[in-house]
């Protein structure tokens, strides 16, 4: 669990990602509360933590009324409102949560019953189901009216109407303006003309060190699927029944990426700037990450340098935990040569402006149905690293295995190392990345127990102790001081 200082750095970041895992006691109240709790913050003299709920009432704190310590984590893991109403957000964004998906469905996939789900959203959000879904539709709508010239009925069936007609009613009655209006208003040289691509923002806090992304993610590209040039990221895109490509690009002078997409992807775009946003960690809070890691000396140095290093996510955790288990005892490079041949032999061929850019990454169907020779005659040496492939694929395609947010990143981790070749370092690296958990630590990392002076796993799991709860952040500040620094040629955007 983590100390008392640790502890408040997780508790003043309100990041839903540690709800349940402590709860704060305040001694001049008497009460206790879970770290998303919206009331105004203690002094840290008057905090005491407990890693359960049961613990603060032992010690005679009663719990808050406001965010309902039993609410959050506790008997069942997955009894977490915050983070279900968190996941029913990535549902619609990823396009889930439609008309032929029930709420029961839904609830069933969290271990709850309908009328828990509702009263869930309605506690946390303070809307029902409906409300929450129509909300985040239009959200999308205006964004794509006022950033794209995209026709108004592909921008309706993108954010999710299945009807033209009731698109305009909603919107009129929700901004009191029609979709053309609200076009002609923001960008009045606008044409719906039929377009390849369109663009759109997202936007981040700053500083970015969009360059030391960029750096990261071209020396772990998996080629043909993905590629970096021109200072932008580019990669096919696979959807649901939806292909295309993406390009992303810092925005001089902005606090935003821009995204440019092709037309193809517009009935899966929520889907695909949620990904995105996971992807490039635009949802970090670097001022508090830098203000805990920065008083380490170890660290320091970093920091400055680049203040606004992110850890790079997963556009596709399948992907990424594929990936995680070729780099097992090999170099980066060795691991980025194994998984483009696996691209080269499983990847659907698409067709891209960039010759570099001309398949799909494989899907776990794919990968489920080879046999390990076939994956092993690529050139991967072990043939155990072969059969963990096969079984991570297996695992995913039978649902047995998933990366949807339903389930804590302990449980997930746990289900990982219960895969035969999935090891602690696998399982720490994909949780770091692909479950977006910013307290994951690889302890068993070769270069970080280097870096620390060449102890044990042991002794370095010891010793980052003070970087929590962001020792993920540390782990790349790490990384990113071992990389030779490249001459500077533009400025981190800001």
């Amino acid at each position: 669990m983590f100390d008392h200082d640790t502890a408040y750095q997780a508790l003043i970041s309100r990041d839903s990602r540690f709800d349940g895992l402590l709860y704060v006691g305040v001694t001049s109240t008497g009460i206790y509360c879970r770290p998303i709790c919206p009331v105004r913050k203690p002094m840290l003299k008057n905090c005491c933590f407990f890693s359960s709920a049961e613990a603060a009432e032992k010690a005679q704190f009663r719990p808050c009324l406001r965010c309902r310590p039993e609410l959050a984590p506790g008997f069942a893991p997955v009894d977490n409102h915050h983070r279900i109403a968190d996941r029913l957000i990535r549902r619609v964004e990823e396009g889930m949560l439609e008309e032929q998906t029930s709420l029961a469905e839904i609830a069933a996939e969290f271990f709850l019953s309908e009328r828990q789900l509702r009263r869930v959203i309605q506690q946390e959000l303070g809307v029902s189901p409906l409300e929450l879904r129509q909300t985040r539709r239009m959200l999308l709508a205006k964004q794509l009216l006022t950033e794209t010239a995209l026709p108004i009925t592909e921008i309706a069936w993108a954010s999710g109407f299945r009807s033209l007609r009731r698109f305009n009613d909603v919107f009129q009655n929700r901004y009191r303006m029609t979709p053309s209006a609200l076009r002609k208003q923001s960008q009045p040289e606008a044409a719906s003309l039929p377009q390849q691509s369109a663009t759109l923002q997202l936007s981040y806090r700053p500083p970015y060190d969009w360059e030391a992304m960029l750096e990261f993610l071209a020396s772990h590209v998996m080629q043909q699927a993905e590629w970096v040039a021109e200072g932008a990221y580019h990669r096919t895109v696979a959807l649901g029944s939806c292909r295309g490509w993406v390009r992303v690009s810092a925005l001089p002078g902005k606090d935003a990426l821009q995204v440019e997409f092709t037309t193809s992807l517009t009935p899966v775009l929520p889907a695909l700037l949620r990904r995105l946003r996971d992807l490039f960690d635009l949802d970090a809070q670097p001022q508090a990450i830098n203000d805990l890691l920065s008083r380490d000396p170890l660290l320091a140095e970093s920091i400055a340098r680049h203040p606004g290093l992110r850890v790079p996510g997963a556009f596709d955790a399948f992907e990424l935990s594929i990936r995680a288990i070729l780099g097992q005892q090999v170099t980066v490079k060795a691991a980025t040569t194994l998984s483009s041949r696996l691209t080269e032999r499983f990847g659907e061929p698409l067709i891209t402006p960039w010759p570099e850019l001309s398949r799909l990454s494989p899907d776990p169907a794919t990968l489920a149905a080879a046999s390990i020779d076939d994956i092993a005659v690529l050139g991967i040496a072990s043939a155990a690293r072969s059969a963990a492939i096969k079984a991570l694929a297996e695992a995913c395609d039978s649902g047995t295995l998933r990366f949807n947010g339903s389930l804590p990143p302990d449980v997930v981790v746990q289900q990982l190392l219960a895969l035969k070749g999935v090891g602690p370092w696998t399982a720490s690296y994909i949780a770091m990345r692909a479950l977006r958990w910013p307290d994951a630590f690889p302890k068993e990392d070769i270069a970080i127990r280097n870096n620390l002076g060449g102890v044990t796993a042991r002794a370095a799991d010891a010793l980052s102790q003070k970087w929590r709860p962001w020792r993920s952040y540390a782990v790349q500040h790490i990384w990113k001081s071992l990389m030779p620094e490249k001459p500077a040629k533009k400025k981190a955007v800001r």
